[in-house]
């Protein structure tokens, strides 16, 4: 795995995946799915096991294809909106020092969720929402595809060779890679193919992060932090 640090005196940019990456939201998912599955009588470890691995609307053609989509559709924004306003949610172990030490206009949310529920959980978790949020409804094609973190880079006007993209799961992945850029996987036992780091937390990840962004190596800007 290549560690990449930024040239003296480059702007760098970081984007982030929201759910699994800042904010653990699994068991919220989990529920989620499992209250609609019953819904539409099927087994809810099923359909949360193919809920995993593709979007919604192929989920619903996998898993209930006599059903109407829009409902199926319209069913899960229901549930995720009521769980965005009653359930319980964390941010992961330094994601709020993360997130508070970057500056605005330096730092994006690229999530396949929609830009409500975000401000929502992150309302709800205490952490800061920077400028440019790329949410579900803002872009035609989803992860894998690089469209929402090419997306997210003109928004903050960024080159992609500049951004950093921190990154869970491989369709997160594979979409910053297919957008030329550096990509640093977090919150994973093992590294997911294609990452050029891999770190087993986002606590882990936090000084490397800032120090891809500042320009100075993490060993030193540990040290600076301890003596301040």
């Amino acid at each position: 795995m290549i560690s990449e640090l930024p040239r003296p005196g480059a702007v760098k940019y970081v984007l982030f995946d929201v759910d699994g990456t800042l904010i653990d939201a699994v068991d919220n998912q989990r529920r989620v799915w499992r209250t609609w599955a019953e819904r539409y009588g099927l087994d809810p470890d099923e359909v949360y096991q193919v809920a995993l691995r593709t979007r919604p609307m192929e989920t619903f053609a996998e898993v209930a294809p006599g059903q109407d989509p829009r409902e199926c559709l319209a069913a899960l924004h229901e549930l995720e909106d009521e769980d965005v306003r009653s359930g319980v949610y964390a941010a992961f172990d330094g994601a709020s020092e993360l997130l508070g030490a970057l500056p605005q206009g330096l730092w994006a949310l690229v999530t396949s969720n929609y830009e409500h529920r975000v401000r929502g959980r992150f309302a709800r978790t205490g952490l800061p929402v920077p400028d440019v949020l790329v949410g579900a409804a803002a872009v035609e094609e989803g992860k894998p595809s690089p469209v929402p973190y090419l997306h997210a880079a003109l928004r903050l006007g960024a080159e992609p060779k500049d951004c950093l993209v921190v990154e869970d799961a491989p369709s997160g992945v594979q979409s910053g890679l297919r957008a030329g850029m550096t990509v640093w996987g977090v919150n994973a036992p093992v590294a997911v193919d294609g990452v050029h780091r891999h770190f087993g937390s986002l606590r882990e990840a936090v000084c490397d992060i800032l120090a891809f962004t500042s320009g100075i190596h993490p060993r030193r800007l540990e040290e600076s932090a301890a003596v301040e």
